[in-house]
């Protein structure tokens, strides 16, 4: 497998987001990854195949960096959208209202964000909101749901005890109109809270993230365990996660977060730092904490028995669950990042947990993107359907 290295150092004698490449990685330096635009204190490099935006200073100037470095993105994706909803049959009320309802509940931290890409980005803050919800919507518009699955493993699984989690991002195909404009967005805001990275469309609510402090979070569907049912008047439990990001710096307090945050709709949310992992199942009136021996997993179905579903969980959902059970077994002991990545890269219908281009309740379906990460070396891998895996030393990207 074809692996791209980023390697940035903070250093005295270059700037603070100056890509610097090691003696090991000299081969790369001339086709790796290059700064391509500056703007502030954030910078813009191209790892491979993927956009990264490092991003410092308030949340309203990180949010000027982000809307100008990702200006062209950003209005390309929009107009994507705004043409499919209007073929769709939205009006533009409608659409604005769907954005809305999305943000409105938010932390001032996230609206200032947004407010500065307005700013630059030659987008209004109402279609700055549309951009961040409008992956959302347009899956809606084909009437589709996301699938997704996590594992963690530490202890007598990793070579060091240390904790190595993956997670997929499942789609339908339709979903590929967005792979264009996937970022690797690294956020270092100057008041004292965490850094936090998201890995998602440029501009769009992030459902997948990691924390200077080695903190990771992210979500599985769980309509088909925990209901359909939503709370207006709450927020947007995955928009929450960013701010999770920010406040927590260890597992103790991402718990209490977590388990303190009520739920608008049904989730999975999974959770990790460098010594353990939690898989939260959340209702809109409960939430049950699962935790593992070494080892965790989680698909679309709820694994606590307590819960009593009166409706088995889909066959593809306990499948992949099991699989990837299956594969951590096997791998016992040799669990690193490189590891994990073989254990993703294992298809579905060969015996895994990823979907590629695979027909799922009539419609293809991908594993839109997928990420391996080291928390306790803050090492990222990403992947993009198609794709080769990116690695990125991403502790390395935070502000020390």
């Amino acid at each position: 497998m074809k692996f791209l290295y980023l390697l940035i150092a903070l250093a005295l004698v270059v700037p603070a987001t100056a890509v610097v490449l090691s003696s090991e990685n000299a081969e790369a330096a001339d086709t790796g990854p290059k700064q391509v635009a500056t703007s502030g204190n954030g910078t813009r490099y191209e790892a491979g195949s993927y956009h990264v935006v490092v991003l410092s200073g308030t949340y309203r100037e990180m949010g000027r960096q982000y809307g100008a470095l990702m200006k062209d993105e950003l209005q390309a994706e929009y107009a994507m959208l705004r043409s499919h909803f209007t073929a769709s049959g939205y009006t533009e009320t409608e659409v604005n209202e769907f954005a809305r309802a999305a943000t409105a509940l938010q932390a001032k931290r996230m609206k200032e964000i947004r407010a500065g890409i307005a700013e630059t980005s030659g987008l209004t803050v109402e279609e700055v909101n549309i951009l961040y919800e409008g992956p959302i919507v347009y899956l809606l518009t084909y009437g589709a749901k996301a699938g997704c699955s996590f594992m963690a493993v530490w202890g007598d699984y990793t070579p060091d005890g240390s904790v190595v989690l993956s997670r997929n991002y499942d789609l339908p195909d339709v979903f590929s109109v967005f792979y264009p404009y996937y970022t690797l967005a690294v956020y270092n805001p100057t008041d004292g809270s965490n850094g936090v990275a998201t890995f998602g469309p440029a501009g769009a609510r992030p459902e997948t993230l990691m924390n200077s402090a080695g903190l990771f979070v992210a979500d599985d569907n769980a309509v088909d365990s925990g209901g359909s049912l939503e709370i207006a008047g709450r927020p947007d439990l995955i928009g929450e996660f960013f701010r999770l990001m920010l406040d927590y710096s260890d597992m103790d307090g991402l718990d209490a977060g977590i388990m303190t945050t009520r739920a608008d709709c049904a989730w999975i949310v999974n959770a990790a730092g460098p010594d353990r992992a939690y898989s939260y199942e959340e209702t809109v009136y409960d939430i049950k904490r699962r935790e593992g021996t070494g080892v965790i997993a989680a698909a679309n179905h709820f694994v606590d028995p307590s819960w009593r579903l009166a409706v088995p969980p889909a066959g593809h959902s306990t499948s992949r669950y099991d699989n990837l059970l299956r594969l951590a077994e096997e791998s016992k002991g040799s669990i690193d990042g490189e590891r994990m990545i073989a254990i993703r890269d294992v298809l579905l219908q060969d015996g895994g947990a990823t979907f590629r281009h695979s027909m799922l309740e009539g419609m293809p379906y991908s594993s839109d993107h997928q990420v391996v990460f080291a928390p306790a070396t803050r090492t990222l891998w990403m992947k993009v359907v198609d794709r080769d895996w990116q690695k990125v030393e991403l502790g390395q990207l935070f502000s020390v």
